[in-house]
């Protein structure tokens, strides 16, 4: 075998003109692919998982089954190397050793390949960056409650500094599976069950986070959340009007507004076809008709799928020819079908090399973007003795106030909170004393934290307990468990209900904990049948209930539950979507009424918890109707959410004057209408109102929504303030796929709803279209314009979504 060293030589005597920063980047790329061969265009296309092993716990679907003992490292290296998986998110590494040891292996890459063309270093960063120490933000299902694109790129920019500080390139994340039943365990990484926030919020993660010069990774592309019965890897059987109107949007949005460089295929079949083999979805719809030019990867093992999973390969050779047809362009997280194989068949002629050609032409491209390519690129940092803070005080205030802006009241209705500071106080249930309430199953501390229990943490997560007694010190605070999260104890009820009783208010804190492959409640391959609580939890909120004592009840979950009847006993109803470090302080500043919540659903809470699955995005026999005994209305709707001051919403108007009744204003099938009002805050306290505007289509070709989210925006008021919101909304927006399968807009009436919530209307404008009807594509309006002013004065155009 070549040697490093005789590499060094070979690359010391080739003309490197593809290294001229001064080229353009495809012309460096073809010169550097004219003088490869097969073997190193081969090695482009793969990760490496150095520390992963088959005797470990699994961090990924059947990483026992197909995690094997690698070659020696200088024979995986010494044809170059695609990429190196997780070098911080597979073991606990403290931040200053692991970059050391990443800058030691880049080099060990450099020097082996004839190139010297280092490898692209990807991590998870669902919930921050997945590397021990670093900050833990809230959950995707968090940033959706919030309503906050801007704070969420704020927040995508920090996860990215800190992973550019320590070598990484490209993150797995955002996540756009729209939600389609909360039964599912990823519900938690999900942002919501309406395309359009999932669109505006997960494109604003792209955008902050490739801000920051990491690459960002659309995943699951595509169908993942509509799997059958909320279970990991089922099959998908929706149709393909549901699959371009619900399920595709986020993706159009996060490559063409937010320039999203990566894509990961995901795992399910659509239809019987899995998605890491379809071509027509890879190559056809992603590249040919939205114009995506970066790197598709593969979900992790989901190639080797083709073959153990899906059955449409017979050998693991053959599922990476299908993969790499269809438009896969990288094997994650290590080399299983591609590789030696994958060479062999482009040999003798199974596999055309320019299929090779293509994929290693985008893989290269990527890292001439990123520099890698660059002459002088080294990847030590500025100063190497430096020490590495990644969960420094400014990342912490952010995780605070994403957590405080997504927390959401559902209920309150004897006006229990906000909680007065005094007396006594009953601070129950498993989730009331124990950092795993926060903690999401992509958070290091549950994804690999608990897998080395001698490991600390690695950063501060206050309890709840722990942040009530700092909130209201002139409380006493009285703490019992009662139950364990899951499991039929019920040791501890009578301790917690004594407690109860005794108490003037009794905060009961339950739910979820978040993990993976059914060592959880929620979270990666945790599905649930029914949305009950977990355990015995319903069951002991039904006798805290009964003791008399006003009970506020706390749920801290990845998925939303029912809670049955009691949920009409309760003093009040606080929604938590597993809110990161900082979410328990969040959480307590809201029962004190030091925040006031402005968080929404961004799923609906259900009011069974066998009515599943359903969503609000449905036509009108998907709602209560005389022709079923099944009633699918949510105890809270999409959109919900409650405050400790009030909001008037006055002064309707469209196209800049009063919205008369009687009167329809008349826009054309490709022009735009604005429509809007005045949000005054009438109560005692400074508050943040979300309006959301909703689409409604009476009439139309195919069975369409009842209404549709299509812009909302973030409303902070002090107390007697008033602001003038208005939405610009062009017809493209009420386009949608047609009996033929082309997304058209149509003429004819449309109705928009300026609302609190999906079923929350407070004014409604109706609008005629009128013209042609139009076909449009990916290139279509896919936002509102926002405009946000305070009454009587000029108008500022704030925001886009």
């Amino acid at each position: 075998m070549t040697g490093p060293s005789d590499h060094v030589a070979e690359r010391e005597g080739t003309a490197e003109s593809w290294r001229d920063p001064s080229l353009p980047a495809a012309t460096r790329v073809e010169r550097l692919l004219g003088s490869m061969t097969l073997e190193e265009k081969v090695a482009q296309l793969h990760g490496v998982w150095v520390r992963a092993g088959a005797s470990g716990e699994a961090v990924a679907p059947h990483q026992h089954d197909l995690t094997q003992e690698p070659p020696a490292w200088e024979q995986v290296i010494a044809d170059g190397l695609g990429q190196l998986t997780r070098p911080f998110g597979t073991v606990p590494v403290d931040p200053v050793a692991g970059r050391t040891s990443l800058a030691r292996s880049q080099h060990e890459v450099m020097r082996a390949n004839r190139f010297g063309i280092p490898a692209v270093a990807h991590e998870e960063c669902l919930a921050g960056f997945a590397a021990w120490t670093a900050t833990i933000y809230p959950v995707p299902l968090a940033w959706g409650a919030s309503f906050d694109p801007d704070l969420v790129e704020r927040m995508a920019a920090q996860i990215g500094e800190s992973m550019r500080r320590v070598g990484i390139h490209q993150g797995l994340a955002p996540v756009l599976d729209v939600s389609r039943d909360p039964r599912w365990g990823r519900t938690e990484e999900t942002i919501g069950e309406d395309p359009h926030l999932v669109a505006t919020v997960g494109t604003a993660y792209v955008r902050g986070l490739q801000s920051s010069g990491v690459v960002a990774t659309l995943k699951h592309f595509t169908g993942y959340s509509a799997s059958r019965g909320g279970r990991n890897l089922a099959p998908v059987s929706i149709g393909p009007r549901e699959f371009a109107d619900v399920l595709l949007p986020p993706f159009e949005m996060a490559v063409r507004d937010g320039g999203a460089k990566s894509v990961m295929s995901a795992y399910n079949d659509n239809d019987g076809l899995p998605a890491a083999a379809d071509t027509g979805l890879l190559t056809g719809l992603l590249r040919d008709q939205w114009g995506f030019e970066g790197t598709v990867v593969a979900d992790y093992f989901g190639i080797a799928f083709l073959q153990t999973l899906h059955r449409v390969a017979e050998s693991t050779a053959r599922a990476g020819a299908l993969a790499l047809a269809a438009g896969v362009d990288v094997e994650l997280p290590t080399v299983h079908c591609y590789g030696d194989q994958l060479a062999a068949l482009v040999r003798s002629g199974e596999v055309p090399e320019d299929l090779v050609e293509r994929a290693a032409r985008r893989v290269l491209l990527q890292k001439c973007e990123l520099g890698l390519l660059d002459e002088g690129w080294t990847p030590e940092p500025e100063d190497p003795g430096a020490p590495v803070d990644l969960d420094p005080a400014e990342h912490r205030a952010l995780a605070r106030e994403l957590a405080e802006h997504s927390v959401v009241l559902l209920s309150n209705p004897g006006d229990v909170l906000p909680l007065a500071d005094t007396g006594d106080l009953a601070l129950v249930g498993p989730l009331a004393d124990t950092a795993d309430a926060v903690l999401g199953c992509y958070s290091f501390p549950a994804h690999v934290g608990r897998r080395h229990p001698d490991t600390s943490v690695g950063v501060e997560i206050p309890t709840l307990l722990e942040s009530l007694r700092a909130e209201l010190p002139g409380t006493s605070v009285e703490h019992r468990a009662g139950c364990p999260v899951d499991g039929d104890s019920t040791d501890g009820f009578d301790e917690a209900v004594r407690a109860a009783a005794r108490a003037r208010v009794c905060v009961a804190v339950v739910g979820d904990r978040s993990d993976l492959f059914g060592r959880g409640t929620s979270g990666e391959g945790c599905d649930a049948e029914e949305l009950r609580l977990p355990g015995v939890q319903q069951e002991f909120l039904e006798a805290l209930a009964d003791t008399g004592t006003p009970v506020v009840a706390v749920v801290v979950s990845g998925r939303p539950y029912a809670l049955g009847p009691v949920a009409d006993r309760l003093a009040a109803v606080v929604q938590a979507f597993l809110p990161g470090e900082e979410g328990m302080p969040a959480v307590a500043g809201v029962l004190s009424g030091r925040v006031n919540p402005s968080g929404r659903l961004p799923v609906s809470v259900p009011r069974s918890s066998g009515a599943q699955p359903t969503t609000y995005l449905g036509p009108d026999l998907a709602h209560l109707s005389e022709v079923s005994s099944v009633d699918p209305t949510p105890l809270h709707p999409f959109g919900h959410g409650l405050s400790y001051t009030r909001f008037s919403w006055e002064d309707p108007r469209v196209n800049g004057g009063p919205a008369l009744p009687g009167e329809v204003p008349v826009a054309g099938t490709d022009g735009e209408v604005t429509v809007g009002c005045t949000v005054r805050n009438v109560g005692g306290t400074a508050g943040t109102e979300v309006v959301q505007l909703y689409m409604h289509d009476p009439v139309a070709l195919v069975a369409r929504p009842r209404r549709r989210l299509v812009g909302y925006a973030r409303v902070h008021l002090e107390a007697g303030e008033a602001r003038a919101v208005d939405f610009t909304v062009h017809a493209d927006l009420s386009s949608y796929t047609g009996p033929d399968g082309r997304r058209m807009v149509e003429p004819g009436r449309l109705e928009l709803l300026l609302s609190a919530s999906s079923q929350d209307v407070r004014h409604t404008v109706p609008v005629l279209l009128q013209g042609p009807t139009r076909l449009v594509d990916h290139t279509r309006r896919l936002a509102c314009g926002v405009q946000l002013a305070p009454v009587d004065a000029e108008r500022e155009v704030v925001a886009r979504g």
